[in-house]
């Protein structure tokens, strides 16, 4: 049987946490990693800017060490056409001293040959710190599904850059299992698993919605995960990205965190198990 891949909570599961309680919650669930959102999707939504706060920056550092859960990802760099790279130089090197791995990217600038360059700048910038940045496609941003993304991430050309997958926006952006199973395998440093129902949302506040606020655990919902999960490189790492507020109104966020893991083992079992049928 093959090992299992590590599997990191992102932040968007439980964005109530702060980084500290993060790192407890996912060492009580059985995580490996986590993801910390430190930049904000849109001004005054919600983050937590450790290189702005070194006494919550410590106390990260204090919960990593006395847990061993690591940091997966860093969140959330939205290239605009405004977007200054060297900006966002004190996110990367706090991205360091969280032992981070990798930098989650949204392309938002229409222009495809300016995303190209802030893409490949940001890329320049991340590889000192030892980073990768992983360029995410969302049906609603410049950059709307897998083709798009393979373009910029190939026109950008760094050894650094790749490409990351998020199952809800591989079904909704209509992207093909045949176009995982041929990109670069350096370009795949980790992906994200939920699950939707099979129904796309009509409008773009809509998906926007699901995206953000509710989503389900994997097969709760339409999404083929099985088929994803094997057009995949198996030893990935998988980030749990769902978030369902209206559950947490009741739910604690470490049981959310039990149960998307509970039921991200079961599908991934299934996907061996139907390989191995195969």
């Amino acid at each position: 049987m093959p090992t299992p891949p590590p599997i990191t909570l992102a932040h968007l599961t439980a964005l109530e946490l702060t980084p500290p309680e993060m790192i407890s919650v996912a060492a009580a669930a059985g995580y490996a990693r986590v993801g910390l959102r430190l930049l904000p999707v849109a001004p005054g939504a919600a983050a937590y800017k450790l290189q702005d706060d070194p006494a919550m920056l410590r106390e990260t550092l204090a919960r990593i060490a006395a847990t061993g859960v690591t940091v997966g990802d860093l969140e959330i760099v939205m290239l605009r056409p405004d977007t200054h790279v060297a900006s966002l130089l004190p996110f990367l090197e706090t991205g360091t001293r969280l032992g981070a791995r990798h930098v989650l990217v949204a392309g938002y600038d229409r222009e495809e040959s300016r995303l190209v360059e802030s893409f490949a700048a940001l890329c320049d910038a991340a590889a000192p710190f030892g980073l990768t940045a992983d360029l995410e496609f969302m049906p609603w941003t410049a950059v709307p599904d897998l083709a798009a993304a393979a373009r910029v991430v190939g026109a950008a050309s760094r050894p650094n850059a790749g490409i990351l997958i998020d199952a809800l926006h591989f079904d909704r952006s209509g992207s093909r299992l045949s176009d995982v199973r041929t990109l670069p395998r350096e370009w795949l440093h980790y992906w994200q698993l939920c699950d939707a129902p099979a129904e796309r949302p009509a409008t773009v506040d809509g998906l926007l919605h699901q995206a953000r606020a509710e989503r389900l655990f994997p097969g709760e919902g339409g999404i083929d995960l099985v088929s994803l999960i094997q057009a995949v490189p198996p030893d990935l790492p998988v980030s749990l990205e769902i978030p369902t507020l209206e559950l947490a109104r009741t739910v604690p966020a470490v049981e959310r965190a039990r149960r998307a893991m509970r039921h991200t083992r079961a599908v991934l079992a299934q996907a061996t198990d139907c390989a191995v049928a195969r």
